[in-house]
């Protein structure tokens, strides 16, 4: 019985620790894949898509006329969006986007459960008044760096450099060709 309560409670502490994560990436993968498959099958509403322009400077550019399906993902303002669709047009690269709203909700999950989980707290109904932006790391909490430079120490030693006369040897050097050993 004491055996299966600690295993137990070693997988609970474990999921705690990186498990979470771990499901949460899955979660976020398999929905990625869905709305990819839903993209390829053109099943969105045209007037949610976003146009971005990003001007290109590269020589002989392809322009298309038309829009293309593109993969690809951005993240802005802290909204993910999907790339739809793409073109070339006036020196310009179009891109179509979709807000990725799973993704969103997602990630505000995995959030709000660390938030849970670790006992931060951003209301009045906190257990102690210290704010959530106040979480240390214990490792640099304590560690004290002293840095006392001093370059005029630096300044006052006396540098040693070779000079050129023992580096190029004093007798000159051929310039008529000899000829070459035989072998």
């Amino acid at each position: 019985m004491k055996r299966a309560a600690a295993i137990l409670l070693l997988l609970i502490f474990l999921f705690n620790w990186f498990g979470y994560r771990l499901l949460s990436d899955y979660l976020q993968h398999r929905g990625d894949i869905r709305l990819e498959a839903q993209l390829d099958q053109q099943q969105y509403n045209d007037a949610n898509l976003i146009e971005i322009r990003v001007p290109l400077n590269m020589p002989y550019q392809s322009i298309s006329s038309s829009f293309e399906r593109y993969d690809g993902q951005i993240e802005f303002n802290g909204i993910h969006y999907k790339y739809v669709k793409r073109k070339v047009e006036n020196g310009e690269l179009v891109l179509l986007c979709l807000p990725n709203e799973n993704r969103m909700r997602l990630q505000n999950a995995r959030d709000e459960f660390f938030k849970l989980v670790n006992d931060l707290q951003h209301n009045s109904q906190s257990k102690n008044s210290t704010p959530a932006s106040s979480i240390k790391n214990p490792v640099t909490e304590y560690w004290e760096q002293q840095n006392n430079w001093q370059v005029e120490a630096l300044a006052a030693q006396l540098h040693h450099y070779t000079g050129y006369n023992n580096v190029i040897p004093s007798f000159p050097l051929r310039t008529t060709p000899a000829q070459p050993p035989e072998c």
